[in-house]
């Protein structure tokens, strides 16, 4: 009997112990769950605005050749963490002309190169589009606004390649500029690398990031004591 009161007894205190740290062992602090990326139509700021597709209501913007990040399409970044993504579809700029195609005149094929850079003019990213006309099948859509048939211009994007642009953490903007053109049609070759021209169109801007957290803030310091005099 006395062995099996010893046990019980050695039981008991364990329990007790047992419910003692269980009572006084407290859950660890959740951690806030991480940021999570935003997805966004960023404002940029278009110098010369190609116009709006009658089809798809998507803004065209022209991309001018040029080395003055102030001339060229600026693209605000918000503060992030880690770097963010920039993402849009680059065309070729066609001058659309029924006769010709009617005629079978209207062949070109274009490849067009762009920039984007920092504010300070450091390239981050080049990017080219190539494909050839041949007929209204080969434009994107016709753009409105314009002074031809059906109010819609002459001028319209051809071609589409979609363009991934990785941003540096540090960066609050990006700038689009146009680097050069090669034109080849049936009554030549042409290079335009000069200045203000539009060699190219962009359409579809979105941005991916991952918002920078709110700044910590500053320990406030208590007032000091005067002296007793």
């Amino acid at each position: 009997m006395t062995g099996r009161l010893v046990l019980l007894a050695a039981a008991a205190v364990l329990s007790a112990s047992t419910l003692v740290l269980g009572q006084t062992r407290r859950a660890p602090p959740r951690r806030p769950p991480p940021p999570q990326p935003v997805t966004m139509t960023p404002e940029m700021v278009c110098p010369t605005p190609l116009g709006v597709g009658v089809t798809s209501q998507k803004s065209y913007c022209d991309v001018l050749t040029g080395r003055d990040p102030a001339q060229g399409i600026l693209v605000p970044v918000p503060e992030h963490s880690g770097t963010a993504t920039l993402t849009f579809d680059l065309h070729n700029r066609h001058t659309y002309s029924e006769e010709q195609v009617k005629q079978k005149q209207a062949f070109a094929r274009y490849t067009a190169t762009i920039g984007v850079l920092t504010a300070d003019n450091t390239l981050i990213a080049r990017a080219v589009v190539q494909n050839e006309f041949r007929n209204a099948s080969d434009l994107v859509e016709r753009i409105g606004g314009g002074a031809g048939p059906g109010g819609l211009k002459a001028v319209a994007p051809t071609g589409t390649e979609h363009i991934i642009v990785t941003i540096p953490e540090e960066e609050q903007q990006v700038v689009i500029l146009g680097e050069k053109l090669l034109a080849e049609r049936l009554d030549g070759v042409a290079n335009y690398t000069s200045p203000g021209r539009p060699i190219a169109v962009i359409s579809n801007l979105q941005l991916e990031y991952v918002p920078a957290p709110p700044p910590k803030p500053k320990p406030t310091t208590p007032p000091r004591r005067r002296a007793a005099r």
